[in-house]
């Protein structure tokens, strides 16, 4: 192999061991960007009592929007007595925080009812549309936060459940939409390919010598880490005889291969963590899904999602079980999961009527004023919204009951209970939003708090994107809306 100087008109040897060596960081590149790993950097063994966990985000959200006079309370302040679509979440009023008066406006371009409200759900976007077939919004708030946090885990952030070619949530950029994994298994299949569920003991982690003092343990005669080495050793001698444009190039080269090794280990350094917490885990127990059989096509699987809603349930109970685990393992801190379908049927679940198609009764049940809409069409949709809380609130008490050693799963987390749309009449103001988890004592919870009719939803994420560790002067149209409030900011959530 020759490197080809085109200032100079030659070429100059390249050893096959360096290209090899070479190769082999090049190719591994893609996969070690999803196998990131920073470790904490203590300075010392912290005292018991000052071990906290990180901070997790999560994202539940499910489609229809909601009834909004059953969702929330009257007026606002202490929640004494959970309103009728919440009521399954009673047992935990004290860790969540019920928002009202927040509201998506910006832009649409060639757009449907539905598109407008999912591409604006987690970018809070000014301007959202199709242009050429191509999807535009700007980035989510998830993966916002996953630029942060991601690469703190295995997976930098997570997404799954349902969602189609309209209801896209997540963007990773203005035009790039991430896609939902819909098969359980392959989610379980994505978070532990090559490693073992572990529950992480953090009062050991938190105790670790720093990165530098990783990496004089570690050991220093495997192939990853002699990558840049051997490179190196090459490199000295043909640097000296290429001309400056191919300086240029493989110092880059040289750059991405140490970048690399970085990564390797940081990878390391997880695997001997993990190790370690598999003789010696962390206080909770292991909270595990039982997966679909996988001689069960996912079309199968998902057709009876949308007809029947006692399949449906278990479908939704197995994702927040995943989603849970992603959470406990710390395979991500960043997981958004998609549940519901508008197009499912509810019989059983819907009491009232006839109809038990759920787009049917969201359009019917809506209208500009609640007093206006088919009464029993509203009720039925309040069951509906019912009932997906019930299986919200199943995910939310096992997070209550994971213990950490320092607080609960749902204390270390900032948890989102939402839908794409307002209402099922594609609305985009007043949302139904619930926070779960004290966001490692950074919400108070407890309680109702009433904003200003409008007040944008982008500002929720510029209070979440903050307590992830990011610094933000704003978010989506947290400065541009014309109902721009609280200089892009929420008060009063601690």
């Amino acid at each position: 192999m020759r490197v080809w100087n085109t200032s100079a008109n030659w070429t100059a040897p390249l050893t096959r061991r360096a290209a090899l060596r070479g190769a082999g960081a090049v190719l591994a590149l893609p996969f070690m960007e999803s196998w990131a790993y920073s470790l904490a950097r203590a300075t010392g063994a912290p005292a018991k009592s000052t071990v906290k966990p990180p901070l997790r985000m999560g994202i539940f959200t499910v489609t229809g929007g909601t009834v909004l006079e059953s969702w929330r309370m009257k007026t606002a302040g202490p929640l004494t007595r959970m309103p009728s679509i919440l009521r399954p979440l009673e047992f935990a009023k004290d860790d969540v925080l019920l928002l009202t008066g927040l509201s998506h406006g910006g832009h649409s371009e060639n757009l449907n009812g539905h598109e407008n409200c999912a591409f604006k759900h987690l970018t809070g976007a000014a301007k959202v549309g199709k242009m050429a077939g191509r999807r535009y919004a700007s980035i989510s708030v998830d993966q916002a936060a996953a630029r942060v946090a991601g690469a703190e885990t295995f997976l930098p952030s997570m997404e799954f459940g349902l969602s189609n070619h309209e209801t896209q949530y997540s963007f990773r950029s203005v035009d790039e939409p991430v896609p939902y994994e819909d098969d359980p298994r392959l989610v379980f299949d994505r978070m532990f390919r090559g490693r073992k569920p572990v529950v992480p003991n953090w009062q050991r982690r938190a105790a670790a010598a720093s990165g530098a003092a990783v990496r004089d343990s570690a050991p220093t005669d495997t192939y990853e880490r002699s990558v840049v080495d051997a490179v190196s050793e090459e490199a000295k001698t043909l640097r000296n005889k290429l001309g400056t444009a191919d300086k240029q190039k493989l110092d880059q080269y040289l750059d991405s291969v140490r970048s690399l090794e970085s990564r390797v280990e940081r990878l390391e350094a997880r695997l001997r963590m993990e190790a370690a917490d598999m003789k010696e885990p962390g206080p909770s127990k292991l909270v595990t899904p039982t997966l679909p059989d996988r001689k069960q096509p996912i079309h199968k699987m998902k057709d009876l999602v949308y007809r029947d809603p006692e399949k449906h349930a278990e479908y939704i109970r197995v994702m927040s079980d995943l989603w849970v685990m992603a959470f406990q393992t710390d395979s991500t801190r960043v997981a958004t999961l998609a549940v519901g379908a508008d197009d499912a049927m509810f019989p059983g679940v819907v009491t009232v009527g006839y109809e038990t198609h759920c787009h049917t009764l969201e359009h019917q049940g809506n209208a500009g004023r609640p007093e206006d809409a088919d009464p029993i069409s509203r009720e039925a949709l309040r069951q509906i919204h019912m009932w997906y809380t019930s299986l919200f609130a199943e995910a939310i008490r096992k997070m209550k009951s994971i213990d950490e050693g320092a607080g609960t799963l749902l204390d270390n987390c900032l948890v989102m209970y939402s839908s794409y749309m307002a209402d099922g009449g594609h609305g985009t103001h007043d949302y139904p939003i619930l926070l779960a988890g004290n966001a490692g004592g950074t919400l108070k919870t407890g309680r109702q708090i009433d904003f200003p009719k409008n007040t944008p939803v982008s500002n929720l994420y510029v209070e979440m994107l903050e307590r992830m560790g990011a610094k933000v002067d704003s978010f989506g149209e947290s400065h541009t809306s014309k109902e721009q409030r609280f200089n892009g900011r929420l008060p009063g959530l601690v």
